[in-house]
């Protein structure tokens, strides 16, 4: 674990992985409820935690790495459940890299239940762990230009959703009408970090629903070719 100041009233705790990170993430949460610890946000990430609006930086610094950090907790509360067509434009490819039929992806993708480790890229993207080790893919080689709201999709060990149309170069296996992002709701974000999340296949008998002409399509329509050019370099993408 290591400290870094960040301005005058921050910190930028630097941990060795995604699960220190999110237990941390847990721990500060518990301190902040309990009295013990005044700090106005805490903001996860892959493997650090931001800590802004602290009245003693210096002193949070230099005690953090003393501090006893248990384990990430049980899943506890609700789960979201989020119904989702499985019929992204690469189904296939996932399922060669897992090795597995096409329909089995819907199928360990559904059984797993999922945790918001932490938000970025857009608002209302949550970058979702749960899936095991192995099933980690790649991004795309060729990111797409457009990616549709409510895509589905996985990179690394993340899944994660679009909430709006944009550049994106995950693997998109399906996709959903559940708004991620609506500035008109309290909270505007579907998901934050630690929220428990299931996906639902819809229809949820029958199999998963496939794309026709399955490598070509984009959720129901023909897949061109700027949906596969590389995005500029300043276009945003979800990673």
């Amino acid at each position: 674990m290591r400290a870094l100041p960040v301005g005058d009233r921050a910190l930028l705790v630097e941990l060795a992985d995604g699960t220190e990170a999110q237990a941390l993430h847990a721990e500060l949460l518990r301190r902040r409820a309990a009295g013990s610890l005044r700090v106005r946000e805490i903001v996860p990430a892959a493997r650090t935690v931001l800590l802004d609006g602290l009245d003693e930086p210096a002193r949070v610094g230099a005690e953090l790495p003393g501090w006893e950090i248990p384990p990430l907790p049980p899943r506890a509360g609700a789960v979201l459940e989020i119904p989702v067509r499985y019929d992204g434009p690469d189904l296939a490819d996932v399922a060669a890299h897992w090795g597995v039929p096409v329909a089995e992806v819907a199928r360990i993708h559904a059984a797993a239940e999922f945790r918001v480790a932490f938000c970025g890229f857009a608002p209302g993207f949550g970058y979702l762990t749960g899936l095991p080790e192995r099933y980690g893919v790649p991004r795309r080689a060729t990111p797409r230009t457009a990616v549709p709201q409510g895509g589905v999709a996985l990179a690394g060990p993340y899944t994660g959703v679009y909430p709006r149309a944009s550049p994106g170069g995950w693997q998109l296996i399906g996709s959903t009408d559940a708004v991620l992002w609506d500035p008109a709701r309290e909270p505007a974000a579907l998901l934050s970090p630690g929220v428990r999340v299931r996906f639902v296949p819809d229809p949820p008998t029958g199999g998963p629903k496939t794309p026709s002409g399955s490598p070509g399509t984009l959720f129901g329509r023909p897949e061109s070719s700027s949906d596969r050019k590389a995005p500029s370099a300043a276009a945003p993408e979800a990673r």
